[in-house]
């Protein structure tokens, strides 16, 4: 099963929501705003992803900006920044893809015809 974590008025979200639409895909569809990965989650598809912890942060973002986390990424320790990630899901790069369990994509920069 697919889990789809976006939020909605996001326009790269609301483009990789409708190919997965239309590629027929069934799939969770999860606001990361009102309900984003718990740490453990979070630390889980981390340690058994390619994806390094600053890719899991939306650096684009206001609140990353509003945090100044540029400057503090790099001191904070693993379980400070997933802590924080998971206290407030508009930090977190979207849409997040996931299949059984497993991280697949963060973001949308490749079709997902092959899922």
């Amino acid at each position: 099963m697919l889990q789809f974590y976006q939020y909605p008025p996001c326009s790269t979200c609301k483009r990789a929501k409708s190919e997965l639409e239309q590629l027929g895909l069934d799939f969770d569809d999860i606001n990361i705003k009102e309900n984003p990965p718990q740490v453990d989650v979070l630390k889980k598809w981390l340690e058994q992803s390619h994806f390094e912890l600053k890719q899991f942060f939306n650096t684009s973002g206001q609140v990353y900006r509003d945090l100044g986390l540029k400057d503090k990424l790099a001191t904070m320790s693993e379980k400070e920044a997933l802590e924080l990630l998971a206290s407030n899901g508009m930090l977190i790069k979207r849409p997040l893809l996931v299949k059984d369990g497993e991280l697949l994509q963060i973001g949308h920069r490749t079709s997902y015809k092959e899922l």
